[in-house]
């Protein structure tokens, strides 16, 4: 309106209702602006429902029971417990016939008092309406009450695809459509990567899935193989801190491609009875795991405080606090804090 945009339209009654982002001059003469490209994907959408919606209850039986526009795709909602795969064909092939047939789509308005309004498809007019009801008609196929925009030809909506259907609410199926021009983009991007992975993968589209199934067993052998060096390392880890004359109270170490397991397998090996354990993985300025293992006590008394200097959140029992970090760069503080406890503990702690 202007130049202030519309952020949205709402009825209340007869009214249209305009949201707007700033105030308006009253009486003011304004140019309005229509944002089409959005206004006809619509309406190519709406038009599409009331054709599948249709068509669907005429070859098969399937209300529509509720329906939503999406900003990328759309979703009928069919009183049907599950459609199969070749009733989802027959209904595609059904519905895109009637377009290439260029079925015209009309719109008119009734008395609300007209006999007519009996024989028109509607799931009811709203308890605050006024005034002449609104019926949209697709010649020979559907008449429905409907204050939508629809376009004026059935060749506008020049092809539907049906992604198919989810599960919906009890006894429900939700058949997702797209329509017109989402079709087009559809492809646009499906195209675009397909190229991208015909160049990753050196190979065409028809060899996709086969190369990504080889590369999932290979990365799922490289994890496994990942995972068993960890746990040799950790060993030998520990074997080295256990074989020096001289133990210290405390033992530090971090390691970027840890996990979870890798940390605890060196706890367990070393052993926390006497010595305080602080171990870290992960990024080392970022996020990752700790784990702080030890003399029981101290480990209670240290593993909140532990968890609190990191920016993290962990829990422990039996002489282990362990959870996630989101400031791994306050490692040394953490060591620092655990440096000043040992050096304060006495000989029978």
């Amino acid at each position: 309106i202007g130049d202030v945009p519309v952020l949205r339209v709402t009825r209340r009654g007869t009214e249209a209702v305009h949201f707007v982002q700033a105030a308006l001059e009253p009486g003011a003469e304004v140019l309005l602006l229509l944002d089409w490209e959005r206004r006809f994907d619509h309406m190519q959408q709406h038009s599409g429902q009331h054709l599948i919606t249709a068509i669907a209850e005429q070859v098969f039986g399937f209300k529509t029971t509720s329906w939503e526009l999406g900003r990328q795709r759309s979703v009928i909602e069919l009183d049907t417990p599950s459609m199969t795969a070749e009733q989802i064909e027959a209904l595609e092939r059904s519905v895109n016939e009637k377009i290439r047939e260029r079925v015209p789509v009309m719109v008119r308005e009734l008395a609300a008092d007209d006999p007519e309004i009996e024989t028109v498809r509607s799931r009811g007019l709203p308890d605050d309406h006024a005034g002449p009801v609104r019926v949209v008609d697709i010649e020979g196929i559907d008449s429905n009450m409907c204050c939508g925009t629809h376009v004026s030809n059935l060749s506008d909506l020049q092809v539907i695809k049906l992604l198919g259907t989810e599960k919906g609410k009890k006894n429900k199926t939700n058949l997702v459509f797209l329509a017109g021009n989402r079709v087009l983009k559809s492809i646009e991007q499906s195209h675009s990567t397909e190229k991208a992975l015909t160049s990753l993968l050196k190979n065409g589209p028809g060899e996709h899935v086969e190369a990504v199934k080889r590369l999932q067993s290979s990365v799922k052998m490289l994890q496994k193989n990942n995972l068993n060096l960890l746990r040799d390392i950790a060993v030998l880890i520990a074997r080295d801190f256990k074989s020096k004359p001289v133990q210290s109270q405390l033992f530090v170490l971090h390691r970027k491609e840890g996990d979870s397991e890798f940390m605890n397998i060196i706890a367990n090996e070393i052993g926390t009875e006497e010595t305080l354990l602080f171990l870290t993985v992960g990024d080392e300025k970022e996020a990752g795991l700790f784990l702080l293992a030890g003399p029981v006590e101290a480990v209670e008394n240290l593993g909140p405080r532990v968890a609190e200097l990191l920016g993290g959140k962990g829990a422990g029992k039996r002489g282990r606090f362990q959870g996630k970090t989101t400031k791994m760069s306050r490692r040394g503080e953490v060591q620092a804090l655990l440096q000043e406890f040992i050096s304060h503990r006495s000989p029978e702690a």
